[in-house]
């Protein structure tokens, strides 16, 4: 890496029956870009419960990075959903990639209820829409391997105590997902989601105090 500083970018396998991750052939795509004085290093994790934990926890020791962004599908969202808080508990609405189906299960036993990201979140919301791309805070990263490895990546990050950033953003279907889904699924070009995360990264390596502006919802 030349001794720059890394911005960790993890995507997942294909998952669920699909045979493409929109997050990670975004996140691949960045994968040794400059952003900045940083560059970009991007990961697959799987998505199966605990390895997807054990895979970040090591690319994080191979790359000893200043900012971690976790990216992941979210079938169904029109938006690039920058996530809030991840919650201890696993609840596989489906079976991971492994087989196996958790319920109400602590991702780390005794660990604390919940994590709160530390990106800029509202600063990247703000960001994104100004450039184009659809955007909001969610409050919600699910129960299933996303908001697993997002709670791991957090817990992990405040035991190093060495001030790394990270947090986990949702990014919707490709549009060729979206022709095979049932319904009148939302999507977004692979374009789109790549330059939205070129913005996401510059703006959480630039912003240190997050915007103080709405980002709640009623529901």
């Amino acid at each position: 890496m030349n001794d720059r500083p890394v911005v960790l970018l993890a995507g997942f396998e294909p998952f669920g029956g699909e045979t493409i991750n929109p997050s990670w052939e975004a996140v691949r795509a960045l994968d040794g870009q400059p952003s900045g004085d940083a560059v970009v290093a991007a990961r697959q994790m799987p998505c199966v419960f605990g390895a997807a934990i054990e895979a970040l926890e090591a690319a994080i020791a191979e790359t000893r990075p200043t900012l971690v962004v976790c990216v992941g599908q979210a079938g169904g969202r029109s938006e690039m959903s920058i996530e809030r808080v991840a919650i201890n508990v696993d609840d596989g609405r489906i079976a991971d990639n492994a087989g196996a189906q958790p319920i109400d299960t602590p991702v780390v036993r005794d660990g604390p209820a919940a994590y709160f990201s530390t990106l800029p979140i509202k600063a990247i919301v703000h960001a994104l829409r100004d450039a184009g791309v659809p955007a909001s805070v969610s409050n919600t990263a699910g129960t299933f391997v996303c908001n697993h490895i997002f709670y791991g990546l957090m817990h992990a990050l405040a035991r190093r105590g060495d001030g790394t950033r990270g947090g986990f953003i949702h990014i919707p279907y490709l549009p060729e997902q979206a022709a095979r889904a049932a319904g009148d699924a939302p999507s977004m070009a692979l374009p789109t989601l790549v330059h939205g995360l070129r913005i996401a990264i510059e703006t959480a390596l630039a912003v240190q105090v997050d915007l103080r502006e709405t980002g709640g919802r009623i529901s």
